[in-house]
């Protein structure tokens, strides 16, 4: 079971739809909204705690009405999403979960998948949640829940490092990983497995919502 969020990002891409994420998304006292997905947070009848961003697609009612809660962030060399996870960071957050993040433009979707890696090292806990799997980026060897038949991908952001699991229906011994599909579609065997990294590797993990 994913434990409780204090803080929750929601980025402009798909709004959940599913139980699981919208109930985080309520349980959440922070809610930081990437700037135009304060328009999917007003539907969902949810006041945002910050809203942050360049506001190029914020409508202009949105602005008014929570004019005391915008934070403006104009630099072009990063998206809206690590400017929101910036400002949580700044705000002395600890642990973090980011929905919204995946759907719509795939390219959107890849860059803020890869972007995991970015954050990582600025919280206690950082994932990114959709209405079908979660993403959990891992720095050292990690021990991570499942159930028997939970589906699990394995993405390396450093292709130097290498991996074993244990757990796995398909075992990976000692192996670098030097294209994202190679870590992909494999099974839980029980109700966790473990991923052990060597010093230089950073592998972001998927899991389908089976964990739940």
């Amino acid at each position: 079971m994913i434990a409780p969020y204090n803080c929750v990002v929601v980025a402009n891409g798909r709004f959940p739809q599913t139980a699981l994420p919208l109930h985080l998304l309520h349980q959440a006292s922070v809610v930081i909204a990437c700037d135009g997905a304060v328009e999917a947070l007003d539907k969902a009848g949810i006041t945002p705690t910050a809203i942050v961003g360049d506001l190029d697609s914020i409508p202009s009612r949105f602005r008014e009405q929570y004019a005391d809660r915008i934070h403006i962030v104009e630099d072009q060399e990063i998206n809206d999403l690590t400017k929101s996870v910036r400002f949580a960071h700044r705000s002395g957050q600890q642990e973090i979960l980011i929905l919204g993040a995946t759907g719509l433009r795939e390219d959107h979707t890849l860059g803020n998948i890869s972007l995991l890696m970015d954050y990582a090292p600025l919280f206690q806990r950082i994932e990114m949640l959709s209405d079908y799997g979660i993403f959990t980026p891992i720095l050292q060897t990690t021990t991570l829940e499942s159930k028997p038949g939970t589906q699990v991908s394995l993405f390396s952001l450093a292709p130097s490092g290498t991996i074993s699991t244990t757990g796995l229906r398909w075992p990976i011994r000692n192996r670098r990983l030097t294209a994202w599909w190679q870590g992909t579609l494999n099974e839980a065997t029980g109700n966790n497995f473990t991923v052990t990294l060597s010093a230089d590797a950073r592998i972001i993990v998927y899991r389908t919502l089976q964990i739940m």
